[in-house]
């Protein structure tokens, strides 16, 4: 029997990256032999265990065999003449087929360690067809190594992929996985450069392929497309180190932009409006979580408003923040504010402009919070007043606390 550390583990010690998570492959041995010393079985698919002292995962190794179309449609075959090459032929990308013995010796049958010299996302063997999970995490791959460039065969075959339909198949909760670690990653953007370039990102999100090509005007978007605007955009939320429902926010602003009718064109008034219905399609295509789903409506609704609040009265601001549920949900609407910020800095030459409408909206939202609303429904009822009457008067109290923090900014 004989113990392999593999994949990530492997290609992030050789880059120097930090090493988390460990896999291991174990050639040579039967399940009954892991059981013997110790190991638990917890593999539905394939046989994987876990070490006994360690509880890391331990996999036998192991070949497959497509049997059907889509991520499920494989036959996988684990036994002790199973080699650690076929083992690692099964893998996506050369980068992530490497081996570390015990002893330290590395096991690259595939180029894997020229590939990260050569900064190349390439493709083990033409098994990768056969998996279209592979496309997404490929283009993952490409978000988190900014440096490196996809095998121009290697998108000859996923594009071949995306024609013959292997794309199609995917199930809704595997996309958004993939999607959501992807925008996670350093350069989120390059995710869907990648996705783009291959043809899947018309099948799997057309609202957003849609708008590139679609033109916008020059003297708020010095990069003019649209599609180009909301990477630049994706980009600068990386920056800002945002959370996931920021990034998807973001990705998600301008789905209206892609429906402006030509004689619209190149203003795209009322985009927003336009951009709700397929925010929704794509919600209930990928079945996302509400959190992520709450914001990008209330982003691509709103966006607009927030970038034109230096110019509203305390009146109109205070409806923005009462439209937005900003008293209730004062975690919500900062997110908004940071998502419209890098919507600001998301273009070309602009990327570090101020953007006075946050701390201004934020601002306004602290004078409200700090209101004692429940004394001033006690003092409402003290007068005589009722139901919407009182609404009325923690309103007032609200416009009043604007107006006065208002008055107390620096000019």
């Amino acid at each position: 029997m004989q113990i392999y550390r593999v994949g990530g583990a492997v290609r992030d010690k050789l880059l120097g990256r930090p090493v988390s998570d460990i896999d291991w492959v174990v050639v040579g041995a039967s399940p009954e032999h892991l059981l013997a010393l110790g190991y638990q079985a917890v593999g539905k698919d394939f046989p994987v265990f876990l070490h006994p002292q360690t509880h890391e995962e331990y996999a036998l190794a192991r070949t497959e065999r497509k049997t059907a179309p889509g991520y499920h449609g494989f036959a996988f075959h684990a036994a002790p003449e199973v080699t650690l090459e076929e083992d690692l032929a099964r893998r996506d990308l050369s980068i992530n087929a490497m081996a570390e013995a015990e002893d330290g010796q590395l096991i690259d049958p595939y180029g894997g360690q020229r590939d990260l010299a050569e900064r190349r996302l390439r493709h083990v063997s033409p098994a990768f067809a056969e998996d279209p999970v592979r496309i997404l995490r490929l283009a993952r791959f490409a978000a988190r190594f900014g440096d490196f460039s996809v095998a121009p065969e290697t998108m000859a075959l996923m594009r071949q992929m995306v024609a013959a339909g292997e794309v199609d198949a995917l199930v809704a909760e595997r996309v958004w996985q993939e999607i959501a670690r992807g925008l996670m990653e350093p350069w989120p953007a390059r995710m869907f450069e990648v996705l783009r370039d291959c043809g899947a990102l018309a099948r799997l999100m057309p609202e957003l392929d849609r708008l590139f090509g679609v033109p916008q005007p020059a003297e708020h978007h010095p990069e003019i497309d649209c599609g180009v605007h909301v990477l630049m955009v994706l980009q600068q939320c990386a920056r800002a180190q945002a959370p996931l429902t920021v990034r998807f926010a973001a990705l998600c602003h301008d789905f209206g932009k892609g429906l402006t009718p030509p004689e619209l064109l190149p203003r795209h008034i009322g985009h927003e409006g336009r951009g709700l219905a397929p925010l929704q399609a794509l919600a209930e295509r990928w079945r996302l979580p509400s959190d992520c789903r709450e914001l990008a409506e209330l982003v691509v609704r709103e966006h607009t408003h927030v970038h034109q609040a230096g110019g509203f009265s305390a009146e109109a601001r205070l409806r923005l923040l009462e439209r937005c549920d900003a008293p209730r949900r004062p975690e919500r609407f900062a997110e908004l504010l940071l998502a419209c910020e890098c919507d600001a800095r998301g273009r070309l030459g602009l990327e570090d402009r101020p953007y006075p409408q946050r701390p201004l909206l934020a601002a306004d939202l602290a004078a409200i919070r700090a209101l004692d609303q429940a004394a001033i429904s006690a003092a409402a009822l003290a007068q005589g007043l009722k139901g919407p009457a009182i609404g009325r008067a923690i309103q007032a109290a609200r416009l009043q606390a604007i107006t006065a923090c208002e008055s107390d900014r620096p000019r």
